[in-house]
């Protein structure tokens, strides 16, 4: 094999769906009440594993290349698996697949590959043991079995390190508590579930409180089906940004990719520090998500 360089790039770029709003697209509209369609669906080994994991739970998934079909079943509908849910590699599926299962008046297994298990998962552990779900692990690592219980306690929560999928975990787990859940932010950190959740007609309420962000959700909450599309991935379109960047002549369109603030860091570090050209044209919002073209 003979790989020669290019000069330049030049063209059109279409990428992938999103993994991170993937992984949520399917739990929610899992959790939803009716049918939604779910258009450029990743197609990542680890959101195969989330729609995976809904099967085994009794939710009817359908599937035809990057467009999935999910019936909801409601925050408390599904059906307790006959067997271990296995999440792979993909540790998003398992925290916050372990939010929706603290509610469930239900017994259930998550496990996964060598790698996911040897990944500690004691960070959410903590906050749904304290909202009243029993969860048994292998020194802080999975396999986790988790003894979902109907009566979760509502609580307001400051991780103690920032991260989205143990934000999203307690804010899924709140959705079948008692009252109002809270997670406070002193470091933003993306927001896909919180713009998500809106979509599918939750009352997220966001406000200020002393040194960070309250996020907050309520156990009365329904989930409404509503179709969705995954905006491209940006993370997937850094390395042609980066590639472009380099190359002098260059010039591509990447486009519909998804322009998250949490996200797009990589379009200031490229324009600000090493002066790239970099352009963002036909800005628009899908499912509450900022998307658009990207010029570089």
């Amino acid at each position: 094999m003979f790989i020669r360089p290019a000069k330049a790039l030049q063209g059109k770029i279409a990428l992938p769906g999103d993994k991170s709003i993937s992984h949520r697209a399917a739990l929610l509209s899992a959790m939803a009440v009716g049918v939604t369609r779910i258009d450029n669906f990743a197609t990542s080994a680890d959101c195969a594993s989330t729609l995976e994991c809904l099967k085994r739970m009794g939710v009817e998934v359908g599937r035809d290349g990057t467009t999935v079909t999910i019936r909801g079943s409601g925050k408390t509908g599904f059906r307790q698996p006959d067997g271990h849910l296995d999440c792979g590699n993909s540790g998003t599926t398992m925290r916050l697949l372990t939010g929706i299962l603290a509610g469930q008046g239900f017994e259930s297994v998550l496990t996964g590959d060598d790698s996911l298990r040897s990944r500690p998962m004691q960070r959410v552990i903590r906050p749904l043991t304290a909202m009243g779900a029993a969860i048994d692990s292998e020194s802080g690592r999975a396999p986790l079995t988790v003894h979902g219980t109907k009566t979760l306690r509502a609580m307001a929560y400051r991780p103690e390190v920032a991260s989205a999928q143990i934000k999203s975990c307690v804010l899924l787990a709140g959705l079948n508590a008692q009252g109002e859940t809270s997670v406070f932010e002193a470091v933003a950190t993306r927001d896909h579930t919180e713009r998500m959740l809106r979509w599918l007609g939750v009352d997220v309420r966001q406000t200020r409180a002393e040194d960070a962000t309250k996020i907050s959700v309520s156990g009365e909450s329904v989930l409404t089906a509503k179709n969705l599309t995954v905006p491209a991935d940006i993370s997937a379109g850094a390395f042609f940004m980066v590639a472009a960047a380099c190359l002098p002549g260059s010039h591509i369109a990447i486009q519909n990719v998804g322009l998250n603030p949490t996200r797009s860091a990589i379009i200031d570090v490229l324009s600000r520090n090493f002066g790239a050209a970099i352009e963002v044209s036909e800005q628009h919002e899908v499912n509450n998500e900022p998307v658009g073209t990207m010029i570089v």
